[in-house]
């Protein structure tokens, strides 16, 4: 009679914040990975630049760096290390054909970033092909997000944030407490389920994606109700980063004012800088302090949901309804918000800045291909066919709604506190 030994997992949670220091570690104790070039203006440009034997030698580099990273992500939550051999030289080929799309001069003149396109080359061989269940479930999504959010926090400095004073923590909090509680009120007037309302609620309100995983983390939420939300996030913020700086542009909003409303409305760190530069240095430099103290929202937000889905879970007892206890809410609370904060800390008190600007391109580059290689699981774990059928178009109109309610509160708190 043969026993069966149980395998040894971590919780995903905790596999990240292991994952994402260990690439912090490295990059400051052990090799700092080199940044690829993907910017190019023409042929010429590809061939000699982006296709150059060392720049060739540095993506292969990064493709064993990646591989190697996420085969212990995946051992240690316990998923297939051999269907994941297979899916992730797919997945970053993708990936890297998306960042060398997105690099081009003309492309990068349109804003577009490199997610955009790993999302479309996920969605369309996701939506024409039939891929085997098995190659779904390899896909580690969660896994690639999460990693660079707490990659994300080595470049939310403390210091930064108060150099442009208590204003931005201060819009901050209100553009997430008015729209989060607007969004969420507007769900329930619509009937949406209080998991998907969650889940849109902290979207629009606090920085998109990285709130909606934050959100399902701490309630354990559906995984195609978040692939849902993330779609509309994507989807919308396009038109967002493009239009929102012509319309400042054309009334003349003053810099600050405009950079603080980029930073308040758009979800996601990316699409605010590039937004951001579109307009100038000094909108750039607001708007990127509003969007981080939204982040450094983040944890807080996770927490205050997991007290409040511990208490409103309907899938639970009478009895652990009426009796939550820490023990529920620590279970539920998203540890990798934990990995978030601490590199944040990390960074801000005892990194040095010289070692800081040392290490900050390369774990930017990182954290970039940690979350474009999760867009392109997205796509290719997403079918509209499926996803369409299963949900109504309510939860969509509601996430419009509030993100258009998002967009005009923030330009009113923005003109009330940065109009000078």
């Amino acid at each position: 009679m043969s026993i069966k030994t149980k395998q040894f997992t971590i919780h995903e949670d905790w596999t990240v914040v292991i994952l994402g220091f260990l690439i912090i570690g490295i990059s400051l104790f052990i090799f700092l990975p080199s940044v690829p070039v993907f910017k190019w203006s023409n042929l010429t440009d590809l061939q000699n630049d982006v296709f150059d034997s060392g720049n060739l030698q540095i993506l292969l580099l990064q493709f064993l760096y990646f591989i190697s990273i996420g085969t212990i992500g995946v051992f240690l939550v316990g998923k297939s290390v051999k269907n994941f051999l297979i899916v992730f030289p797919l997945v970053y080929l993708l990936t890297v054909i998306a960042l060398i799309i997105a690099g081009n001069s003309v492309l990068k003149g349109f804003n577009l970033e490199a997610v955009i396109f790993s999302l479309i080359l996920g969605l369309s061989i996701g939506n024409f092909f039939k891929l085997p269940d098995w190659f779904r479930a390899a896909l580690s999504t969660e896994v690639f997000v999460k990693i660079g959010l707490v990659l994300l926090g080595t470049s939310v400095i403390f210091s930064d944030i108060l150099k442009a004073g208590s204003l931005g923590l201060f819009q901050a909090l209100l553009v997430v407490l008015s729209v989060w509680y607007f969004a969420f009120w507007l769900c329930k007037k619509l009937k949406i389920d209080d998991e998907l309302a969650l889940m849109i609620s902290s979207a629009v309100s606090i920085c998109g994606v990285s709130a909606a995983i934050a959100t399902s983390g701490a309630i354990k939420g559906d995984a195609k109700k978040l692939s849902y939300v993330i779609s509309i996030v994507l989807v919308t913020a396009v038109p967002m980063m493009i239009f929102m700086p012509i319309i400042a542009k054309y009334f003349d909003f003053p810099e600050e004012v405009t950079g603080a409303w980029l930073g308040g409305s758009i979800d996601t760190s990316g699409a605010v800088a590039a937004s951001g530069t579109l307009v100038g240095e000094t909108a750039l430099k607001i708007s990127t302090i509003v969007k981080f103290s939204q982040n450094v929202l983040l944890g807080l937000a996770a927490f205050a949901i997991s007290v409040y889905w511990t208490y409103n879970d309907n899938t639970q007892s009478a009895t652990e309804v009426s009796k939550p206890t820490l023990g529920v809410i620590w279970q539920r609370f998203p540890k990798f918000v934990i990995g978030f904060i601490a590199a944040s800390l990390l960074f801000s008190f005892l990194i040095a800045p010289e070692i800081r600007n040392e290490v900050k391109d390369s774990l930017k580059n990182l954290q970039g291909i940690w979350f474009a290689l999760a867009f392109t699981s997205i796509g290719l774990e997403t079918n509209f066919k499926d996803l369409l059928s299963n949900t109504s178009k309510k939860p969509l109109y509601a996430f419009l709604i509030a993100q258009l309610f998002n967009i005009i509160i923030t330009l009113l708190i923005a003109f009330l506190l940065f109009n000078k």
